[in-house]
């Protein structure tokens, strides 16, 4: 049967489940003696099994089957959860999603999972995850590979089929000096050494892990090759800090064999099911989540769609808004009533398909959301702090384009209220606080821009600390330093390179992240502020656009180039004497309603030229970045108008204060200015 028809439901659906199971596994740590979570854990695990063993994910079913029986363990009272046991299932949670990514990028979905298996079959049996790791640390095993080496049936092929050709297949056991310092570029040395030799199958455990030095001191190769055993050896000797090295030719067991074509009945049992990826009983149905079944009263209503299909449909939109806009300008000119009365009608028209288009792209912040609360709560056991996090707004939602590239900075943003922001419980004990810190993630809607913010109740931004370092570093002069606001100070910690930690951890402190952070943030066209009070707490202030592709400008003219604001960052427009202009600090400011606002003349910005003569007056556009303002020197304003945002390219990515480009409805190309770089 085929079921690749099925396969972006299956993803769907499995993405649902696996979320579940890291919610209510959340649930159930603070609930420990809820069976009623248990089941609700149990049977997203179950059905996740049957789904991906109809599809044919073998990996996947095996280590959901896993999970099953802990599971069961605990509802029927043999095992008691601890934080240990949840932290193996949280593992196997972590697996799952990993391997579903995998399927959806076009992989296989396979992956070594054997340690994760042995210690749930060890846990099933009533051993403390503890007493694993005690008897992995143990002498006799401290060089035993964490992963078991398995082969699946096309590595099987390919290593018969070569030695069928004259090949030699060897495992290649490489056990490093305890004292290597730089695990993972000896193993690039080895990998470089053998590609030469031969060819590499296979390698335990995987590449990524190797690359990421999650490994003790051996890792095994499998190779193919020409060369002899000795002349291998005697190679990847030469590597400085290789303690030994053990080749034995690669053998397979008629055990193995046995296995893999038994796990292979069940799956072709399923595959006669219905065609449907996930066969659920009725009595499973009925007992399923509130979420699931509301989902099943409103299936008739709602269809999946593929998010390329949206992307096209937008493209096209653009396409659409861009000759649009040519056909506003025609009928300008000609002043056609006919015409004018077409094109308006066509505007609202357009105007009403493009926020249905834009509606459809929206997704709930939730998506990010979802993944903190898990994070969280390993965080909290790595650093040994006592970390309640709050979530509000997650329904706020946002173009999927920001979604896509909000991830990673608030989990920058969230490491480091967790690492910095939070004090140890004693700390905060001896401070009058409770010992468990509070860490709210906050979103919500604000005309056309969505706010984020994440506040915590822990140490605040220590002036001091911060001032010291950012003189060090030579971002701020000793005789600034005393004139900054607590505000300005606690903004220092976005510069490039700043760090304030005393030692390094694997959670932040590495000097680079915020500043990476605020970056990211720029680009998609939003700002980043902090307010913090020492010993009480921080909040950082994230602000990004409803979406990316259709924007509102204010369109400018400079000499004879027309330039593009963001509505968004404009405050209004004035037109200001010469007599108005004032110099502070060799700079060029103006009194803005009882604020100095340094003054900014794009004409020498993008070099299109001054006016000839003298002027009287000067127009002026004020833009606000956070509560940072400037007044950019314009020749002429044009108007507002809806334009498509179009990316300058690969070759023009670093050009200043340029964010993109459009086209306007005359045929011509304005550039889009970014007010982010404009202002300091």
């Amino acid at each position: 049967m085929d079921t690749s028809q099925y396969l972006d439901m299956f993803l769907e659906e499995s993405k649902e489940h696996v979320q579940a199971c890291n919610e209510q596994l959340l649930a159930l740590e603070k609930n420990p003696d809820d069976l009623g979570i248990v089941n609700e854990i149990f049977r997203a695990a179950h059905t996740l099994k049957g789904m991906s063993a109809t599809m044919g994910y073998e990996d996947i079913a095996d280590l959901t089957h896993k999970m099953e029986n802990v599971l069961d363990a605990i509802r029927t009272s043999k095992i008691r959860v601890t934080a240990e046991i949840l932290d193996v299932v949280f593992a196997s949670s972590d697996a799952l999603e990993e391997m579903i990514l995998n399927i959806e990028e076009g992989g296989t979905g396979k992956k070594d999972v054997g340690n994760l298996v042995k210690m749930l079959n060890q846990i099933e049996a009533g051993q403390s995850p503890n007493e694993a790791a005690t008897e992995k640390n143990s002498p006799e095993n401290k060089y035993k590979n964490t992963d078991e080496l398995s082969y699946d049936d096309f590595e099987k092929t390919v290593i018969s089929q070569s030695i069928e050709q004259g090949f030699h297949a060897f495992e290649l056991k490489i056990f490093l000096r305890e004292d290597c310092l730089l695990k993972a570029a000896r193993v690039f040395m080895v990998f470089e050494i053998l590609e030469k030799a031969g060819e590499i199958i296979k390698t335990s455990p995987t590449v990524e892990r190797l690359e990421n030095e999650e490994f003790d001191s051996l890792f095994t190769v499998v190779l193919i090759s020409k060369e002899n055993a000795d002349d291998i050896q005697k190679k990847v000797l030469k590597v400085s800090e290789i303690e030994t090295v053990e080749i034995q030719p690669v053998q397979f067991l008629t055990s193995d064999v046995e296995t893999a074509a038994s796990v292979e009945a069940p799956v072709n049992e399923a595959l006669s099911l219905p065609a449907k990826p996930a066969a659920v009983k009725d009595s499973e149905t009925k007992a399923a989540p509130t979420k699931r079944a509301a989902n099943t009263h409103t299936a008739n209503k709602t269809i999946r769609v593929n998010i390329d299909r949206l992307d096209v449909l937008m493209n096209l939109f653009e396409e659409l808004v861009i000759d649009r806009g040519r056909l506003q300008s025609i009928a300008a000119e000609l002043q056609n009533t006919e015409l004018n009365e077409t094109t308006e009608r066509m505007t609202r028209i357009s105007g009403d398909l493009q926020n249905i288009i834009l509606n459809m792209r929206m997704v709930p912040v939730e998506t990010v959301f979802n993944r903190f609360p898990k994070m969280v709560r390993q965080l909290a056991r790595d650093l040994n702090k006592q970390i309640n996090l709050e979530i509000i707004g997650a329904e706020t939602e946002l173009d999927r384009t920001v979604i896509d590239e909000i991830g990673d900075p608030l989990v920058h943003l969230i490491r480091n209220a967790l690492d910095h922001g939070i004090e140890s419980p004693a700390e905060r004990a001896a401070n009058g606080k409770p010992e468990e810190g509070t860490v709210t993630l906050r979103a919500y809607h604000s005309g056309n821009h969505v706010f984020i913010e994440l506040e915590d109740d822990g140490a605040g931004v220590n002036r001091q600390k911060v001032l010291k370092k950012a003189i060090e570093r030579g971002i701020v002069t000793e005789e600034i330093a005393d004139s900054l606001t607590d505000k300005q100070v606690a903004e220092l910690i976005l510069s490039s390179g700043f760090s304030t930690a005393d030692k390094l951890t694997d959670v932040s402190g590495r000097g680079v992240g915020l500043d990476v952070v605020k970056s990211t943030i720029e680009s998609l066209g939003g700002s980043i502020s902090i307010d913090s009070r020492e010993g009480e707490g921080s909040l950082f202030r994230v602000q990004l656009p409803l979406t990316l592709s259709i924007i509102s400008v204010m369109l400018v003219e400079l000499k004879n180039e027309i330039f593009a604001i963001p509505l968004s960052s404009i405050i209004e427009t004035a037109i200001i004497q010469n007599s108005d202009i004032l110099n502070a600090h060799n700079q060029r400011v103006i009194d803005f309603r009882g604020k100095i606002v340094p003054l900014v003349d794009l004409r020498e910005i993008f070099a299109t030229g001054l006016p000839e003569g003298p002027e009287e007056h000067q127009s002026v556009v004020i833009v606000r970045k956070g509560e940072n303002l400037a007044a950019l020197v314009v020749d002429s304003f044009i108007g507002q108008q809806e334009i498509v945002l179009k990316s300058l390219g690969n070759y023009l990515q670093s050009v200043f204060a340029l964010s993109g480009a459009t086209i306007l409805g005359n045929g011509q190309v304005a550039l889009i200015v970014d007010c982010n770089a404009l202002i300091k």
